[in-house]
């Protein structure tokens, strides 16, 4: 089957999910796509249980033919990070900086070690085979929040500004922190010996410092031509040259993508908008980028919600799963509650804050992504079903009650 073909079939089933949400279900778009494909899934694999296989065995092939690692952290994160820095204002970012890195950084790496110290723990009650390395390696891909994720679900939920702001602007840089511990415990796995701290910085430099030096240089070059122009039409050009070019660039260099692509579109929709533009051009791009965002996170939704039809489960991965959950809410709460109590005596924190940042730090197709990328070892369709697991929850039973926890907590609207 061609890439076209692939692609054609993936686009039909996004728009009749998206059809069959908008006129049923109701839901915001990319929990409805993904909840009608989760739930075709299922009926799918409950049909084959009992002999009537319909389509199964072609879109699971359809599937296997894809590699989700490369399809997103390759293809479509680029334009969706783009997208969602587009839109966030640098003052509101500013003003949170301290919350977000705090929170980017020792929230992550310490959510890394009780994720992965807990998972050890349960796996090995329910007779699961895992090595504490890998049960590591788990709690760095799952422990940072997807940007993707997050800021989709955030734009309808209602959470006040300076919440917002953290949240989302703690899932755009937690990325880098989390790739960087990712390969590192990764190198550990392979019995790599040169992981010392000169290593961990080199490896935090490259990602972290070398992704947001290189998206200042990319997103100054771009705001030079932009200044110079004034064609929407070139305009909108010009900005899928820089995320195209810039994260093809990022990779080439071995830098992080992701935060080379936030820093450019903050700079572009901070910057760029306020002295490069046009109003006809803002008006235009914004219509364009948030064209993009929609069809890809409903596409990637999608897929997510189908990827079910080729996991391993088990009844014990299940239970695992389950409790996998669990444990990463707390480790959540843990990271968050912590970060928040050592910078309350020296920032202000809204009332129900720790509460409305563990429900609201989701997980997305980065972790699954990441679990994908896992070479071939015994541990392997563990986490990758655990993580689909934890996934699937996060963005439909969190994702779509975070709203209710936030008229909860604020019945007034007021932050």
């Amino acid at each position: 089957m061609s890439l076209f073909e692939i692609t054609s079939i993936l686009m039909v089933l996004t728009a009749l999910f998206s059809y069959l949400n908008y006129r049923i279900l109701r839901m915001p778009t990319t929990i409805g796509v993904m909840f009608i494909a989760l739930m075709v899934s299922l009926g799918i694999v409950a049909l084959g249980a009992v002999g009537m296989e319909i389509g199964q065995k072609q879109l699971a092939l359809v599937l296997e033919t894809i590699d989700f690692n490369q399809a997103l952290l390759h293809g479509m994160l680029s334009f969706l990070l783009f997208a969602g820095a587009l839109h966030i204002k640098l003052d509101d970012l500013a003003s949170q900086k301290w919350a977000i890195t705090v929170l980017a950084t020792a929230g992550v790496i310490a959510s890394t070690f009780i994720v992965g110290g807990l998972t050890w723990g349960v796996l090995g009650l329910l007779g699961i085979p895992a090595s504490f390395i890998y049960c590591l390696l788990f709690g760095a891909l799952i422990s940072p929040t997807d940007p993707v994720a997050v800021i989709g679900i955030l734009k309808t939920a209602g959470v006040p500004q300076s919440l917002e702001t953290k949240i989302a602007g703690e899932s755009l840089f937690n990325d880098g922190i989390g790739v960087v511990v990712f390969l590192i415990i990764l190198e550990l796995t392979a019995g790599g010996g040169d992981v010392t701290v000169g290593r961990v910085a080199l490896l935090f430099f490259e990602e972290a410092i070398g992704g947001a030096l290189l998206g200042l240089a990319i997103g100054a070059f771009a705001y030079q031509l932009l200044k110079r122009v004034n064609n929407y039409k070139v305009e909108v050009i010009i900005t899928l040259a820089l995320v195209m070019g810039g994260y093809a660039l990022a990779d080439r260099i071995h830098t992080s993508g992701p935060i080379a692509i936030v820093v450019a579109g903050l700079l572009i929709g901070n910057h760029g908008r306020t002295f490069a533009m046009s109003e006809v051009t803002r008006a235009r791009l914004d219509e364009f980028w948030e064209l993009v965002d929609e069809i890809l996170n409903a596409l990637l939704f999608m897929l997510i919600g189908l990827e079910v039809l080729i996991m391993p489960f088990t009844r014990a991965l299940l239970i695992a799963g389950v409790l996998a959950i669990i444990i990463t809410l707390f480790a959540r709460w843990a990271s968050v509650a912590g970060a928040v109590f050592f910078m309350r005596p020296f920032r202000s924190f809204n009332t129900g804050a720790v509460g409305i940042m563990t429900w609201g730090g989701l997980r997305g197709g980065i972790s699954v992504a990441l679990a994908l990328s896992i070479p071939t070892v015994p541990e392997r369709a563990t986490i990758i079903t655990i993580t689909y697991i934890i996934v699937v929850f996060s963005i439909v039973i969190q994702g779509m009650t975070l709203g209710r926890l936030v008229d909860r907590i604020y019945p007034d609207g007021q932050g």
